[in-house]
């Protein structure tokens, strides 16, 4: 674990603990109305009323400070863990080689450094510290209903099973369509990036009518992908708002003839009552969350496509005490990975120092990829270059790439 990241680590334990123990005060408060009915309610004894008062005064409280510094601890340990990746991903991007960034999408590697990382950062701010208070509260409050009166703490119980088995079919197809959704804004955000800079030749070369056509195509897929999530999501949400509702009706009418039959008091029908309506929040919002952690899950492995990708050069331990610009290519080659044809072959050059020499070639003969090769923005697949005598892949990068200047044809 990097050292920066243990602080925040450290306040995601206690954002944790402080979290269990506000689902403490909220189960408490039913408990509470149960006693006050079943106690000073039922035998008019109205002086017992204060004690408990005071208690329900004093449980709501603790749970509205316990939300407050949950949420006070929360912002600083979320945002800086966004931060921390985020500088991990800028400076990885810097180490990979020109290669990595020709084959990839410039709108990719930036939805991944906002639009993905922000999910994840939602994610870890809220979805994931529900998901896990709302199953203990689900799994606390069923304990004290079969504790209460198994037949109607069965019935919630079983009232689950339907929504957990819809939760994992929905799991698998909420995957890929958010995958794709994330995929193709990439591939938007690309468009818009390469319109903007290039503009002036747009303009130029008339291509305006073009370039809008491919946005527009873009955009469409972008909208009927999200169209389709949408759908998706709004079943699913339905269907956790029909159960939990009808498992309601049901705990009351059932629980209304156990209260008249003596098998239940009113004080307890009242609390198992106020705990069912606890669960329809935390079982109702499941879906929600499963979709933000399939959310989150899809840009960490958006991200990590990136993360894990290995630099191809690494720089050596040399270095160049008084560097007098001395450069030699010896029996050169190279070879783009996919092509079968080389792009240079045995090319042997001197340039000595104060010396100046013009390359000058066709479109496409290797000027720029010779050029590339001296501050091994790629290397050579045959031969080496060398710097007063030494290989440039043996010195360091940032000794190398400071005694080599290069001026490209963008100002």
């Amino acid at each position: 674990m990097k050292s920066y990241l243990r602080p925040y680590v450290t306040r995601l334990i206690i954002i944790w603990l402080t979290a269990i123990a506000g689902i403490a005060t909220v189960i408490a408060f039913p408990l509470i109305i149960e006693r006050v009915i079943d106690g000073p309610v039922h035998h008019g004894d109205a002086g017992g009323l204060l004690p408990l008062g005071l208690l329900a005064i004093g449980v709501g409280a603790l749970e509205a400070l316990l939300i407050l510094f949950r949420r006070y601890m929360q912002v600083r340990p979320v945002l800086g863990l966004e931060t921390a990746l985020r500088d991990d991903l800028y400076e990885h991007l810097q180490r990979l080689p020109m290669g990595f960034h020709g084959d990839w999408q410039s709108g990719q590697l930036l939805s991944r450094a906002t639009t993905d990382l922000s999910t994840i950062r939602r994610f870890l701010g809220f979805g994931m510290l529900f998901l896990v208070m709302n199953v203990l509260q689900v799994g606390a409050v069923t304990v004290l209903l079969l504790n209460k009166y198994w037949p109607l703490g069965l019935l919630v119980l079983a009232s689950v099973v339907p929504i957990v088995w819809t939760s994992l079919r929905f799991e698998k197809r909420y995957i890929r369509i958010s995958r794709q959704v994330q995929d193709e804004q990439g591939d938007l955000a690309t468009l818009v990036e390469e319109s903007a800079i290039g503009i002036r030749t747009i303009k130029a070369f008339g291509r305006r009518h073009h370039v809008y056509d491919r946005y527009d195509d873009a955009a469409r897929k972008v909208y009927g992908s999200s169209m389709d999530k949408v759908r998706l999501s709004a079943k699913f949400f339905s269907f956790l708002e029909i159960i939990p509702n009808i498992t309601l009706a049901l705990v009351v009418l059932l629980g209304a003839l156990a209260v008249g039959e003596g098998a239940l008091t009113l004080g307890a029908l009242v609390a198992f009552t106020t705990l069912m309506l606890q669960l329809v929040w935390p079982v109702a919002s499941l879906g929600y969350l499963l979709a933000m952690a399939q959310e989150a899950m899809t840009s960490a492995d958006r991200l990590m496509e990136v993360m894990d990708t290995v630099p191809a050069i690494e720089g050596g331990t040399g270095t160049i005490e008084e560097p007098r610009g001395h450069l030699r290519f010896e029996g050169v080659g190279f070879r783009f990975a996919d092509s079968e044809e080389p792009v240079l072959r045995d090319v042997w050059l001197e340039v000595r120092p104060g010396e100046t020499v013009a390359i000058v070639g066709a479109t496409g003969a290797g000027k720029t990829t010779l050029t590339a090769l001296v501050p091994r923005l790629i290397d050579p697949t045959s031969g080496r270059v060398t710097i007063d005598g030494h290989d440039v892949r043996d010195l360091d990068l940032k000794t190398l790439r400071s005694v080599v200047a290069t001026a490209f044809e963008e100002p």
